[in-house]
């Protein structure tokens, strides 16, 4: 039995689960929105006093997205519009000893964002996603792939409703777009995509302010958020 054998046989895989949450906000004095996602401050070695991802360990007899569930209700009192599986990390250095995360990424809107600071504890904290801390583990690069994930997804799938409220308006939903792409979009153009897309269905209502009424529009039900093909089945 080599080295590696042996160590393996003394010390146990232990599987973690971890969630990469992101929401949109305001900028002060702006009007511009940002992408922003919570992270908790470790309380415990290894990377004490470090940001990273909420999670914990899996348990012995829990599902996965039960454990990503649990893990975020119990961290930061979120209850995510959307949850989907992203990638499992298992680098053999990415711990002291040795872990496989499965990942999550999650989207919350931002009234849920607001009534979910009223429980969360106290070393969680809301961080723009360009602007992050140093992150234990390699929680940085998981940060990177799920944005990279949900940059390429806006485009194809009708993910942004994760971030919106059940009724909305083009300009709101532009602006959703515009915050995950980092790029201003051509409102007539933007316009023109959506409602070809066969993915919004518009409403009889309006919101009106200082601008002319703005037409409400829902997103098509029958369009999934994620497709997960034979595994939708239970």
């Amino acid at each position: 039995m080599t080295r590696t054998e042996a160590e393996s046989a003394d010390t146990p895989t232990r599987v973690a689960v971890s969630t990469v949450i992101f929401g949109l906000r305001h900028l002060p004095g702006s009007d511009a929105t940002c992408v922003v996602l919570p992270l908790v401050r470790r309380t415990r070695d290894p990377h004490e006093g470090q940001w990273a991802l909420p999670g914990g360990w899996l348990g012995e007899r829990e599902n996965l997205e039960v454990a990503a569930s649990r893990t975020l209700a119990e961290t930061t009192a979120l209850a995510p519009s959307y949850l989907e599986q992203l990638y499992a990390f298992g680098d053999v250095d990415r711990s002291p000893t040795r872990v496989v995360s499965i990942v999550y990424w999650a989207l919350v809107r931002e009234d849920e964002m607001s009534s979910s600071q009223e429980g969360a504890q106290e070393n969680v904290a809301w961080f723009t996603a360009t602007e992050l801390p140093e992150l234990a583990f390699d929680h940085r690069l998981i940060v990177d792939y799920a944005l990279w994930r949900l940059r390429n997804k806006v485009g194809y799938s009708r993910i942004a409703h994760g971030l919106l409220a059940d009724e909305f308006t083009l300009a709101e939903l532009r602006e959703v777009y515009e915050a995950i792409l980092g790029r201003r979009l051509d409102p007539a153009n933007f316009r023109r995509q959506v409602e070809n897309s066969g993915t919004l269905i518009p409403t009889d209502r309006f919101r009106t302010g200082s601008h002319r009424p703005a037409r409400l529009y829902r997103y098509n039900q029958d369009v999934e958020l994620a497709e997960r093909g034979p595994l939708e089945v239970r």
